[in-house]
């Protein structure tokens, strides 16, 4: 499982860089103003429906099923199975993207209530209309992502959404090149969202079809087709959490001009440690604790339970400390270019360094969620979501009145902590902590390090001189190497406390099976 988590991981972190290097361009090319604003208020639309369905959301319902048919009928009825969520997901889809289409302006007025009376309402209206086309591809992308996860083909699916950002990185360099003017440019931006999606179907499409993992492709609303959709929608929506909390917090910032887009980019810093661990998380586990569950193997769903949960504090909890106290150097190095102000800086770091709060919180949610999910229970993970959203909107409403960006910051990572209570509540009551003697010994001793980690980073950037006006290749490169050393010294602490050791890596990637790596 080890080696399959490190697969996710890899092809997300790549993706996130990417990602890093697209929002690094939007904010040199359209700042953070009212175009800025709208454009990011429609790609977050956008962008969660993606999230909703893709990255590991829809294995939460998908791939128990899909092993349940193959296991009880064979490998036949099984792509028959996947062949009908295929088809009914893909016309679904856009039969919704045309609706959405049409409604756009109300949805939007929702959404961004801020906006009303405003530019930005009719820039964002425009922008989510180019873009809708992409759900029409999301569709038959997330269900073939799901299908060859289950059967241990990581590779293909962690690497095949880097074509989402090589797209528009190419597009935006040419518009920097240009310097087309932010109108222009937000309206290309958005076509180009529009029509990402069918690159990554044709990827995906070509071992799938080799395969035959999805035939007969048709349309159904059988009573099959029906329980799967009630299983799906809760579990996609639940685990679109972090994203749903965002875009409540995005509600409530849109009254203050650029708090949407300062909410937005200092969220996708938050969202490379969280797409790293959680989603590898994700995508590994429901796999793993399904099969654990239909063989009726209570050490194995013991094991990747407490592994999940290991890896989840392993890397969350450094993640969430370097953010916090790097914060500000880490904003400034990545945005502050072009129409991207020393002001927007400023404010994007404070909402990091509050999001960073939330981020424990958030990978807890996606270690814990895959027990329900592989039982077949989406409805408990859903409630706690939606109770978690009602948390950050109610917060957000106080805190966003009174502290502005930074308390609309904390009410989010408000929601999520709330979201995790509910789930570890739920979890007691349910079917109780599954977590081996192994996890309780390490667990506190990764608490110590990454604390320990935390203190001499925050040493480190109070020692060290203030360069505000120094040149931002020498600003980069005193940040890459605090994080390269707080990386250094977290690591030889986990050693010292014997949390991990050369051998149990080296071990830990001989058992994983070579079959994982398959593309």
């Amino acid at each position: 499982m080890i080696r399959s988590v490190l697969t996710v991981s890899s092809g997300t972190l790549a993706s996130r860089l990417l990602g890093f290097a697209r929002d690094a361009l939007t904010a040199a090319l359209l700042g953070a103003g009212p175009v800025a604003d709208a454009f990011l208020m429609a790609f977050q639309l956008i962008n969660v429906i993606r999230r909703m369905l893709g990255e590991g959301a829809l294995n939460a319902a998908l791939v128990p099923a899909w092993m349940r048919v193959r296991d009880s009928e064979g490998l036949a009825a099984a792509s028959a199975f996947a062949g009908a969520v295929l088809g009914t997901v893909s016309t679904t889809l856009i039969a919704l993207a045309v609706i959405a289409g049409v409604a756009m302006p109300l949805l939007m007025t929702v959404l961004a209530p801020g906006f009303a009376g405003s530019e930005s309402l009719q820039l964002a209206v425009t922008d989510a209309r180019l873009m809708l086309p992409y759900l029409a591809f999301a569709g038959p992308v997330t269900v073939l992502m799901g299908l060859l996860n289950a059967q241990h083909r990581f590779a293909i699916t962690a690497f095949s959404p880097l074509l989402f950002n090589v797209a528009l990185i190419l597009v935006i360099t040419v518009l920097l090149l240009l310097h087309q003017d932010s109108h222009s440019a937000a309206i290309v931006m958005a076509a180009t969202v529009g029509a990402t999606g069918l690159l990554q179907l044709l990827v995906l499409a070509i071992p799938s079809r080799r395969d035959n993992l999805a035939s007969p492709l048709r349309l159904s609303f059988d009573s099959g087709m029906r329980d799967f959709a009630r299983k799906a929608v809760p579990g996609m929506i639940a685990n679109s959490g972090p994203q749903l909390l965002i875009v409540a917090g995005a509600i409530i910032a849109s009254v203050s001009p650029s708090a949407v887009a300062w909410l937005y980019f200092a969220n996708r810093l938050i969202e490379l440690p969280l797409g790293m661990v959680g989603v590898a998380i994700g995508t590994v586990l429901v796999p793993e604790m399904s099969r654990a569950l239909n063989k009726g193997d209570g050490p194995a769903l013991v094991h990747a339970e407490s592994r999940g949960i290991e890896l989840a504090a392993a890397l969350a909890l450094p993640a969430t400390l370097g953010l916090i106290v790097l914060s500000e150097p880490i904003v400034r190095v990545l945005f502050e270019h072009g129409a991207f102000t020393a002001a927007d800086t400023q404010a994007t770091a404070l909402a990091l360094g509050c999001l960073g709060l939330g981020l424990p919180a958030h990978v807890l949610i996606k270690a814990l969620s895959p027990a329900f999910f592989a039982r077949g229970n989406t409805m408990t993970p859903l409630l706690a979501a939606l109770k978690g959203i009602a948390v950050t909107i109610v917060l957000a409403l106080v805190f966003g009145r009174l502290f502005g960006v930074g308390g609309i910051a904390v009410a989010v990572a408000a929601g999520a902590w709330s979201n995790a209570a509910s789930l570890v509540r739920s979890v007691a009551a349910t079917f109780g902590f599954s977590v081996d003697a192994e996890a309780r010994r390490r667990l506190p001793r990764i608490v110590l390090a990454a604390s320990l980690m935390g203190g001499l980073l925050w040493l480190a950037v109070r020692l060290l001189p203030a360069m505000p006006g120094a040149h931002g290749l020498l600003q980069a490169a005193m940040l890459v190497v605090l994080i390269a050393a707080s990386i250094a010294i977290y690591g030889l602490l986990l050693l010292v406390f014997r949390v991990i050791g050369g051998s149990d890596i080296q071990a830990a990637l001989m058992r994983s099976r070579v079959g994982d790596l398959r593309a």
